[in-house]
Formats: structure tokens, C-alpha cells, sequence
């Protein structure tokens, strides 16, 4: 007896490719939802229906020129599908084969997540070394993520060192994105520092080679990739009052509109305007510490006396009000009601592993340490695959 083999259907984001006319192309400058769809007979009508139902899941007014789309029309060249792809890994499907109805939703393509390695010595900065080689600059915003806690990424110094393990982001064979960090080491000032994801029971977090999390209270800094213009001094020449005064503070230059940070989890107990401060916000973060960020070009969203904010949440934007002659952020630091450098205070770690997760974490470490050893270290940065 013959075997009879039943082909799978072709399909295109989800239907059969053969009952449809397909048209694949990317917006243009001037294309907007009402264009596309009237060039391929869709009435106004439907067209305004399309839109509404759209706004729950997709705002139409953020089409971008450039981005790849495919209507599926039927043998009249009638469009019945359309379906928009706002990045790599998913896109937004407007169904309307019924006359009386459209069914908008979003999709994600499979993501398939490939181990790499990436290791150097650092000739410039971290981001520009990435980019120079070809590697993906998010690579080095993720690292000085893992790190905000333990190394200042704004002295990185030439000759710094770097291996790092990570996952990579695979759609149908095209590299996306960058996923996770599993492990990393950095030598910085001929210090190591090795970071190792562990996740077990209610721990999920970066931990050292000691076991010690490298969540600190404190972030290093309130701005990213930015450059410190002023350290905490008794004694400097006022740019705009012309005389030598104290500058408490630390100062970091960054273009206007630039994140800033709260450098720890608390609750703001000021944020207003002063001749001297311009725009500020002032976070109390225990009975110890408080920090102050100055000179903002406006406030985040929300931001008001009595708010409780986390580490790492956006409270304002870089600025220059106030007694700035440059957008930058003055980054003030209390201990006990008194101002001190930041620089200068050590702050105790987080929770170390815990004692029941000792031996689960001894496994991992041992793990990826093998992992680090065995990648070869480059100048420049180099990449490659692990295995």
C-alpha cells in the first residue's frame, strides 16, 4: 500500500499563503494605515473601523517609515489581512475578513537563545569597544547594568579587561537582540570582579565569587555613560558666581533630556525649584542616607513630595536650571544630615546567598567559572560562541 504524504500549508504570519494575493513591502515616508490599506481597495469606512479597534492594542499613529508590513488580499485584490512589524520579534495583525468585524492582536515570533562570549581589553570605553567591533552596544549597557553596584563605568581606564556569557536573541536565523548575562568577570584597576547569575527559591540575583550579591544600596552613579565634570571639592571656582566656594556635590555632564536616576530605593521628601538648585529632587532613603539631584530640565512623571521611588527609577531629566552654564546633574549625598562624598562611603552588599543555597550556587559558580577560564582574552574585543 502507497504511503500517502499530506503536505503542510504554507502559511504567512499565522494563514495559508495560497488563499491570499501577498503583498510584502516597508512604509514610506508618507505612508500612514488610511494609504496602504485605500491602495489596496479597503474603504474609508472600514478603514476608521480598523483604527479604533486598533488603539487597545496598537497606536496606528506609531507606524515608522522604514518598517517592514504584508497585506493579505483576496483574487479581487481586495486587502483582508494586514499586518504591521514594529520590530524583529513581533508583530501587530489586523484581521477584517468580516464585514461586520476586526480583530487586532499581537504576536511574537519563536525566539530561539544562543550562548555567546565576548572578552577584551578596553581601548576606549566599554560602549565604544563593543561598537567598534561589531558587537551590539546593549551588550554594554547590560553589563554596566550587572555592575552599577561595584564599579564606577565612568573611570574605566585603558587596559581594563572583560569576559562576559550571555544569551543571544535568534529569530528565523537573524541575530535580534541580546538576552540575558549568565556570568561575567572585569578587571578594573587590576581588581577582578566576577558576576554569576544564581536563581534559587526567593534569591534571583548577581552574586560574586564570594557569594556576596552585587546589589549595593547605592548606585554608582544617577546618570548612564555620562562624564564626571566636578568631584566633591572644599574648595572650587565657581563657573557662574566667579569666586571659590565648597562644591558638595559630584557633577555629571550629560546632553538635556538625559534619565536621571534615583540612585537607591526611598521616598521623595522635596522637589521643587531654588535660584541656586534650578528643578531638584531630594530622596530620603533610610534614617542614614538621603541624596539630592540638581539642576533638572523638569521632573518625571509623577515625581511629588511624599513619593516612594526604587533604585534605578527615573525621578527627573538632565538640565541646566538654576546656576548651571552646561546641562549636567549635581549629584548630592548625605550621611546623617551632613554632606560627604559618595565616593568615599563604603556601603555593605545586600543579602549574601543564603546558607541553605550554598552548595546550589558552589555548583554554579564552579560552572561558569570553567566557562570564563576557557574563553581567550583579545585586544580588541573579540566574539564568539560557546559551547
Amino acid at each position: 500500500m502507497d504511503t500517502v504524504v499530506i503536505e503542510e500549508p504554507q502559511l504567512v504570519f499565522g494563514f495559508p499563503k495560497d488563499s491570499f494575493l501577498v503583498t510584502e513591502a516597508t512604509l514610506g515616508r508618507n505612508d500612514f494605515l488610511s494609504t496602504v490599506l485605500a491602495n489596496h481597495r479597503v474603504d474609508y469606512t472600514t478603514i476608521h473601523n480598523i483604527s479604533e479597534a486598533s488603539k487597545p492594542v496598537f497606536d496606528v499613529r506609531k507606524f515608522q517609515a522604514g518598517k517592514s508590513y504584508c497585506v493579505l488580499s483576496d483574487k479581487d485584490s481586495v486587502a483582508k489581512c494586514f499586518i504591521y512589524e514594529p520590530s524583529a520579534l513581533e508583530y501587530i495583525v489586523y484581521d477584517f475578513r468580516q464585514a461586520d468585524s476586526v480583530h487586532v492582536y499581537r504576536e511574537q515570533r519563536p525566539v530561539e537563545y544562543r550562548e555567546r562570549s565576548a572578552a577584551g581589553v578596553i581601548t576606549s570605553s566599554l560602549y565604544e569597544s563593543m561598537e567598534e567591533a561589531g558587537a551590539s552596544p546593549v551588550l554594554a549597557l547590560r553589563m554596566s547594568e550587572v555592575y552599577a553596584w561595584s564599579i564606577d563605568f565612568y573611570r574605566i581606564q585603558k587596559n581594563d579587561k572583560f569576559k562576559v556569557i550571555y544569551d543571544e536573541k535568534v529569530v528565523d536565523g537573524e541575530v535580534v537582540g541580546v538576552g540575558d548575562i549568565k556570568a561575567a568577570w572585569f578587571e578594573h584597576f587590576g581588581d577582578p570582579y566576577y558576576a554569576f547569575w544564581f536563581e534559587k527559591g526567593d534569591q534571583a540575583d548577581f552574586f560574586d565569587d564570594e557569594a556576596n550579591s552585587l546589589r549595593k544600596a547605592f548606585l554608582k552613579a544617577p546618570v548612564k555613560f555620562s562624564t564626571i565634570t566636578s568631584r566633591y571639592t572644599m574648595n572650587r571656582f565657581h563657573p557662574v558666581l566667579k569666586r571659590n566656594k565648597p562644591h558638595l556635590g559630584t557633577d555629571y555632564a550629560a546632553p538635556t533630556g538625559t534619565p536621571i536616576m534615583t540612585t537607591g530605593d526611598g521616598v521623595v521628601i522635596a522637589a521643587g525649584y531654588t535660584r541656586g538648585n534650578g528643578n531638584y529632587v531630594k530622596v530620603r532613603h533610610n534614617g542614614t542616607y538621603t541624596t539630592q539631584y540638581l539642576h533638572m530640565s523638569r521632573f518625571a512623571k509623577g515625581i511629588k513630595k511624599g513619593k516612594r521611588v526604587r533604585q534605578g527609577e527615573t525621578i527627573g531629566y538632565v538640565g541646566a536650571t538654576g546656576l548651571a552654564t552646561g546641562p549636567h546633574v549635581c549629584y548630592r549625598f548625605w550621611k546623617h544630615g551632613k554632606q560627604v562624598d559618595p565616593f568615599k562611603e563604603k556601603i555593605p552588599p545586600s543579602e549574601p546567598v543564603k546558607a541553605e543555597n550554598k552548595a546550589a550556587f558552589d555548583s554554579v559558580r564552579q560552572h561558569w567559572m570553567e566557562k570564563l577560564s576557557a574563553i581567550t582574552l583579545s585586544s580588541p574585543l573579540s566574539q564568539q560562541a560557546t559551547r
